[in-house]
């Protein structure tokens, strides 16, 4: 069976069975795509079949993109991983840690033992945190008022730390600052800058931070899994005309495109001639930049966004300049030093540099983690590495 027929029905009989509503898939190596599908429908129960023009909230996704362009920057010696942030952004430089709450509820603050840097941001290591999966940051948000990270507000990056920078590994809104640096570095809104050094060079046409009405007509819908299993379409965007271009979050776009960001970093950094970082850097990013530091499971503060999840049972997991990389090779296949990543909708990629293999998976189901949804990425890097060998 070929690799085309073999996906293809994985990604059937997984909509056919209404686990999922729908699902766009690619694959590409050093030489090209090798695979592109999509299957089942825009929306449960809907009519308008899911098709490789179908525009996806990326979520987390974005961050890659957002790492990357701060990496231009520290190429061209404007951004240093290693310098106090506060220098880039004042901000930054006043940060505090909160160690908990006053009788009052007011918080316990303290100045951190070291100045967050960019390798700090670009790692999770700064200290920052998501309400998604901190119970104190949700409390900090309600306390002030504050709306959460989907609101692209400048007071939602107002917060205090919950630990001092590179003493732990903590899921956060530091690529959100990162996205907030290469606007400080580069002059350029932050959209303005991707649109300009990555997604022109990179022929990324179809994503974007604030969906045209032509983008939103070929929109999947967004999914919550209910506590029996089913799936209900839900109301959900990204607001218009937000303060702030969040790079943590906040892009959208076709997943064959993607997939092209993805490609160039297969490829060391280049895509049909359209260089966008040096193989060094690309190197770079791949290597461990939290040292001992360890990332176990993670636990959810708020359900109905994330499940609790243990991204890689059994395997050593560590983070370059903004990927998981896993130590060891995955049961499915992936080689050591994969670099990857996953979007809050059930959103997927990985770029094997050693295999010379890149994928991207997305759907649109909410909470993250979604147990049906990763049986079948599970099924699907299996498939792609029996078929390359």
């Amino acid at each position: 069976m070929s690799l085309n027929t073999a996906l293809d029905a994985l990604l059937k009989a997984s909509t056919e069975k209404g686990d999922i509503p729908g699902v766009v898939a690619t694959v590409a190596d050093r030489n090209g795509v090798i695979y592109e599908g999509a299957a089942g429908m825009r929306a449960t129960g809907g009519s308008v079949p899911m098709t490789l023009d179908t525009f996806f909230w990326f979520a987390s996704l974005t961050k890659g993109i957002t790492a990357t362009a701060a990496m231009q920057l520290v190429e061209q010696g404007k951004l240093d991983l290693d310098a106090p942030a506060g220098k880039v952004l004042p901000e930054l430089g006043k940060v505090q840690v909160r160690t908990g709450w006053n009788a009052d509820g007011s918080p316990i603050l303290r100045a951190p033992k070291s100045p967050v840097t960019l390798r700090n941001l670009l790692t999770h290591t700064s200290g920052f945190a998501y309400e998604i999966f901190n119970k104190d940051v949700v409390r900090e948000l309600e306390s002030t008022g504050t709306g959460n990270v989907i609101s692209g507000s400048r007071a939602t990056l107002n917060r205090a730390l919950v630990r001092d920078p590179d003493t732990a590994w903590e899921y956060s809104v530091s690529i959100d600052w990162v996205g907030r640096m290469v606007e400080a570095a580069s002059g350029l809104r932050l959209r303005d800058y991707m649109a300009k050094h990555i997604f022109a060079p990179l022929g990324m046409n179809d994503v974007s931070f604030q969906a045209s009405a032509e983008q939103l007509s070929r929109g999947a819908a967004m999914h919550a899994r209910l506590p029996d299993g089913n799936l209900v379409a839900i109301p959900f965007g990204i607001p218009p005309d937000v303060e702030l271009d969040m790079g943590g979050h906040a892009l959208s776009g076709r997943v064959p495109d993607y997939l092209r960001f993805c490609r160039a970093l297969l490829n060391g950094g280049v895509l049909d001639g359209n260089r966008i970082l040096s193989p060094t850097t690309v190197e770079l990013m791949g290597r461990n930049h939290i040292g001992d530091i360890k990332i176990g499971e993670i636990f959810t503060a708020m359900p109905q966004l994330s499940n609790d999840c243990h991204l890689h049972p059994g395997i050593d997991l560590k983070w370059g300049l903004s990927f998981i990389l896993n130590v060891q090779a995955t049961p499915e296949g992936r080689a050591p030093g994969t670099m990857a990543w996953a979007g809050l909708p059930n959103a997927y990629y990985w770029i094997d540099r050693k295999s010379g293999v890149t994928v991207v998976i997305a759907t649109q189901i909410m909470p993250f983690w979604d147990a049906k949804v990763r049986t079948m990425c599970d099924e699907f890097e299996r498939q792609v590495y029996q078929h390359i060998g």
